[in-house]
């Protein structure tokens, strides 16, 4: 087909609203408040037993909470900023600034949470003499009372989790990696290292109070510090890809090729790329060589049903663009490799949830 030419996708913008994104918002929301109210709660109660208790492990894990309680003002931030209408400076919407906004909450882990928790240890490893037992009633008290209200958050956080893989039918660990919602995955790993922290922390003052060595409580906030500091690695790792602008999830790649492919109209997909907009929102633009024969009212005909199919399959594919161009060999054959590797990579996938 030697016709030329483009064909945009009309329209109304990422899919943060709707039916569907506002229910999945509304439960997000109510787990950011959770461990908000528990993460504030618990760093009052972590930083009055710490001092008392001149307990640097309880100050590592209070450090840990302010840390986690600003992530959580982060998150709520970007629950309503994101869902913003497209406009003339951002015609793509603003489904990204999940992705922005978690990243701000890893490095506030990191710097807040890690450093802090990484100078206690080091500082009492330092100044072991300035360390003592007394007071560590308190700091069980407290401890124990965090690991129940820690663990609370984390319960609706993996219920929620649980509820989002039923709905994609995937498994829980596959739906933290797979999952195109950052919010949700924030919160899990912030009360998941916090629930490890907590019993770092015991186990670090316990060993103190038993030993006399306050090596033991010192190992435990520099243990907090390179948990914290790993949360935050994995946290700004995918937040630093889906901002560059990551495709989106391979299995679907391959369901929009094959809504494409199975077109007798259509000859070759000679490129297929995608970028991940927002949760429940992403972009995809193809190129496509039709066969001969087809005359401009045909391609426009073709073009309207590819969209509605694609959109129909793959919904959260809110922005569609084809691009009617001719292809050669050499494209062709590049489009070939291209679509064996992405079958490949889907079965590998697969074959490791399965």
């Amino acid at each position: 087909m030697t016709t030329d030419g483009a064909h945009g996708a009309e329209t109304d913008g990422p899919k943060g609203a709707g039916a569907d994104g506002t229910e999945g918002d509304g439960e997000t929301r109510g787990t950011v408040l959770t461990a908000l109210v528990a993460n504030l709660v618990i760093a009052l109660a972590k930083t009055a037993g710490g001092l008392l208790a001149g307990s640097p492990a309880l100050l590592s894990e209070a450090a840990h909470s302010v840390a986690d309680s600003l992530n959580e003002v982060f998150l709520l931030a970007s629950l309503s900023r994101s869902r913003r209408r497209p406009d003339a400076r951002h015609p793509f919407g603003y489904g990204k600034e999940r992705f922005f906004w978690s990243m701000l909450a890893a490095v506030g882990i990191f710097v807040t949470g890690g450093c802090f928790s990484f100078y206690q240890g080091l500082h009492t490893l330092l100044n072991p003499e300035a360390e003592a037992t007394e007071g560590y009633l308190v700091v069980y008290l407290v401890l124990l009372v965090s690991l129940l209200a820690e663990g609370a958050s984390l319960a609706r956080a993996v219920l929620q989790v649980r509820r989002q893989a039923r709905r994609a039918g995937r498994g829980l660990l596959v739906q933290l990696r797979r999952g195109d919602d950052p919010t949700v995955r924030t919160v899990f790993a912030e009360d998941a290292a916090a629930v490890l922290g907590v019993l770092l922390a015991l186990a670090g003052a316990g060993l103190h109070q038993w030993t006399g060595r306050p090596g033991w409580e010192a190992g435990a906030a520099l243990a907090i510090a390179v948990l914290l500091m790993y949360v935050a690695y994995r946290l700004g790792r995918d937040a630093k890809d889906r901002l560059v602008g990551q495709a989106v999830d391979p299995a679907v790649q391959q369901q929009a090729l094959d809504v494409l492919t199975e077109r007798p109209e259509v000859d070759t997909v000679t490129r297929l790329l995608t970028m991940q907009l927002g949760p429940r929102s992403a972009l995809l633009a193809a190129r496509i060589d039709l066969v001969d024969g087809l005359d401009s009212s045909g391609v426009e005909e073709l073009c309207v049903g590819l969209k509605q199919r694609i959109r129909a399959r793959c919904p959260e594919f809110d922005q569609v663009f084809l691009d009617i161009t001719a292809a050669d060999e050499d494209e062709r054959r590049r489009a070939a490799e291209r679509r064996r590797r992405l079958r490949e990579t889907v079965r590998r996938q697969a074959a490791a949830e399965g």
